[in-house]
């Protein structure tokens, strides 16, 4: 008869790891049963190979849809890998023994959706309830035992959190203890009897622990004398129940029924960042980094986090002296000792870090809690080991395009003409759409749109990014059409649709753009936020215009244009009343924007509509003087209205009916950013100066500021051209003549001579001409 025994650990944990080496070492078992997915048993020996570095991840994906897929991250000290580890080398039979995900990733299977991290072997143990809910509701108290079993254990032993209750208990302890096991399958067992099923999880839960318990039963009947189960702690309950009177036939009619798919699996690398809780791993730990010098120094872990945490604080240029050292080394010791601890833990070594290493002062501390509490540990795996689908395609991308991700950082410029540097600059923004900033872009030097500069930079974690991606799509490009129409059905405004459908053109995502785009004109067909389309015109219109470089089909994106402009100019008005000085400023620049978009596109029936549209607010008595006085200086520069009429409404907004300040805000609005317009125009000019000089000594002094931040707007040129054309006589511009009075001819006959010299002879006169000077 086979000898079964349960070894129930907690995911990632060093203390449970250590006490598990020691329980197989003392066991010898000849049959490893890990909880883990069966689907990746071929990949189990690849543990050992070597250029196999934790942390590391195995994912399990259905080929026909990547973005179906789960992660399962191993750090060195998780329990789960020690055990791979001990059994290959010991020559056992090692295999996964939870449900596989050929039936979890399977259409039909009857639990809702959940995100990779929710996979068990990643973490915290998941809860599964023997009894049936209660007609009555959930028991709240029962309900909190499934959700956080750990926590209920610490809040009863006066701890904050599970993970600080596990630390200090399981984790920090010194020693390994095989008696730790029966005593957590003790406590797990009580907390299962008291514990409300999660009517969501049920069912996944419930196949789940019937596979393992086949699993188990299987090994046994195959013959092997000694059989190690490593299983989530809260599992231990219900897969001690596998020889039960009646348990096989229960298991069997609860797996029968299951659905099926084809799956596929890979070794990935992954990272300490994203093996902690605080990313959003939901079976992550607070404190990955702590954990890997736990595993790994045994017995001097104080001292050595220590000297760690003050060689990161002098490499940024922080006093941290050997003798700092020791106080804080001391101290900590002190605090453990008070606390009825053997040696100290992560709360104690914080402590005195911060009193002594730090002085008190939290930003030093934030440093090595990011670089020694969670950490930045980045895995690896053997270059022949399979991998992901986007890490397929990307390293086949790499060889095609002739980039090298391990290359130093350096500047490249990409001719948007040429075949290969064209698909490098879709490459690179596919990259960035799926969080790998690989390339960062450049103003490009000379002339031309079809040049484009990058600045390259590799950081190998972004290799996580790679991995992560595969959840949205087989290859780079599927990835990052995924990520976009992630934030497209997340969108909430047009104007940041209009920012996906340029990034995707630029990746040259065809599919995606158009779903993109029908999803803009869903939106806005619907959108009663004027400014909002007006928000999205611009970028548009510049792609219109900007991606034929690129051979993009741009008539989508300008059959977009052509219903936002109609649809920005009916509502322009409305959108315009009742605006405070803040809002009227972004209506102006937004009214700026929206008319250059226009004028790029070149269409005389959408320049008409929008003409159209700044006339009727021109012509509005209630609406802030400065959206206004734009209005009026955008016709007057399309040369839609003459400059009479432009002097006319000046002379009626300057006119003391209107007011002084709504007087400044419109000139405000029609001078800003260009004085050109008081230059060549003195009629204008004269208006504004007579205003300026009918104004009383307070209401100059009131309105002084605002007229002086209107003018601080124009170049330097321009305001010293306005001076001079107030200082002569009548205001004249630049170059007018003065009047006759002013005429010298004595000093005009002066520059003829010169003239003849630049200008060559005078030509003879013809017949015809010599005629008419004696008529």
């Amino acid at each position: 008869m086979s000898d079964i025994r349960l070894f129930g650990i907690r995911h990632h944990g060093p203390g449970s790891a250590r006490s598990l080496r020691a329980a197989l070492e003392a066991f010898t078992p000849d049959c490893l049963l890990i909880e883990g997915p069966p689907d990746a048993d071929a990949l189990i020996p690849l543990a050992a190979r070597e250029g196999m570095a934790p942390p590391v991840a195995l994912l399990v994906y259905r080929p026909d849809r990547p973005r179906d897929c789960a992660f399962f991250p191993f750090a060195a000290f998780s329990p789960e890998w020690v055990a791979m580890h001990h059994g290959i080398a010991a020559g056992a039979n090692v295999r996964f023994i939870d449900l596989p995900h050929a039936n979890q990733l399977a259409d039909g299977f009857g639990v809702p959706d959940a995100p990779p991290e929710a996979a068990p072997i990643d973490g915290e143990p998941v809860c599964e309830a023997a009894e049936a809910p209660s007609e009555h509701g959930p028991d709240p108290a029962k309900a909190a035992i499934r959700r956080d079993p750990l926590g209920e254990l610490a809040a009863l032993a006066g701890y904050p959190d599970g993970e600080r209750w596990w630390d200090a208990l399981v984790e920090s302890r010194a020693g390994a203890d095989g008696d730790v096991f029966a005593a957590i399958g003790e406590a797990m067992g009580a907390l299962r009897e008291g514990a409300e099923p999660d009517p969501d999880d049920a069912v996944r839960e419930e196949a789940r622990e019937a596979h393992m318990r086949a699993s188990i039963r299987k090994a046994a009947k195959e013959g092997f004398e000694r059989i190690a189960v490593i299983c989530g702690a809260w599992h231990v309950p219900a897969l001690a129940r596998h020889d039960a009177k009646g348990q096989a036939g229960a298991d069997a009619a609860i797996l029968k029924s299951l659905p099926k798919t084809k799956v596929a699996a890979a070794w990935a690398p992954w990272s300490y960042e994203r093996l902690a809780f605080a990313s959003g791993y939901r079976a992550g730990v607070l404190s990955p980094e702590w954990y890997d010098t736990l595993w790994h120094h045994e017995g001097r872990v104080a001292a050595r986090w220590l000297a760690r945490a003050a060689a990161l604080l002098r490499e940024n240029d922080l006093d941290a002296s050997p003798a700092s050292v020791i106080e804080a080394a001391r101290l900590a010791e002190a605090l453990a000792g008070f606390r009825g601890r053997s040696r100290p833990s992560l709360d104690d070594l914080d402590e005195a870090a911060q009193a002594t290493l730090c002085f008190a002062d939290p930003a030093p501390m934030g440093l090595i809690r990011r670089k020694l509490v969670i950490g930045e540990r980045l895995g690896a795996t053997p270059p022949d080991s399979p991998g992901t689908p986007v890490e397929a395609d990307f390293e086949a991308q790499c060889k095609r395009l002739r980039l090298k991700p391990g290359a130093s950082a350096g500047e490249i410029t990409l001719d948007l003409r040429k075949e290969t540097d064209l698909a490098r600059s879709h490459f690179l923004n596919r990259l960035t759409l799926i969080g790998i900033p690989w390339g960062e872009r450049r103003e490009a030097r000379g002339r031309g749109t079809f040049k484009e500069a990058w600045y390259l930079a590799w950081q190998p974690e972004w290799v996580v990014e790679l991995v992560a991606a595969s959840a949205e799509g087989g290859t780079v490009a599927e990835a990052a059409a995924g990520r976009v129409r992630v934030r497209a059905r997340e969108a909430t405004r047009v104007a940041d649709l209009s920012g996906l459908i340029g990034t995707l053109l630029d990746a040259d995502l065809a599919e995606a753009t158009a779903e993109v785009i029908r999803a803009l004109n869903d939106r806005a067909a619907v959108s009663a936020d004027v400014f909002d389309l007006m928000d999205a015109l611009p970028a548009l219109a510049e792609l219109a215009r900007y991606g034929s470089v690129r051979s993009s089909d741009t008539e989508p994106v300008l059959a977009v244009v052509r219903g936002l402009v109609p649809r920005a100019a009916a509502g322009l008005v409305a959108a315009c009343q009742s605006l405070d000085d803040d809002a009227a400023a972004a209506a102006k620049a937004r009214i700026v924007a929206v008319s250059g978009a226009v004028a790029l596109i070149e269409e005389p029936e959408l320049k008409a509509v929008w003409r159209e549209a700044l006339r009727a607010l021109a012509d509005q008595e209630h609406v802030h003087g400065c959206v206004v006085g734009r209005a009026v200086r955008l016709l007057f520069d399309d040369r839609a209205i003459p400059a009479a009429e432009a002097g006319e409404r000046l002379r009626l907004a300057l006119s003391r009916a209107s007011g002084a300040v709504p007087a400044a805000a419109w000139i405000e609005g029609f001078l800003e950013d260009s004085g050109t317009v008081l230059i060549h125009g003195r009629e204008l000019l004269a208006v504004v100066d007579e205003w300026l000089c009918g104004l009383d000594e307070v209401l100059f002094t009131e309105l002084l500021p605002l007229v002086r931040r209107t003018f601080a707007t124009l170049a330097p040129a321009e305001r010293r051209a306005v001076g001079e054309a107030l200082a002569r006589p009548g205001g004249a511009a630049p170059g007018e003549a003065e009047g006759s009075h002013g005429f010298d001819a004595t000093r005009a006959a002066k520059v003829l001579p010169i003239l003849r010299l630049l200008l060559g002879p005078e030509p003879a006169k013809s017949a015809d001409e010599t005629t008419g000077d004696a008529a």
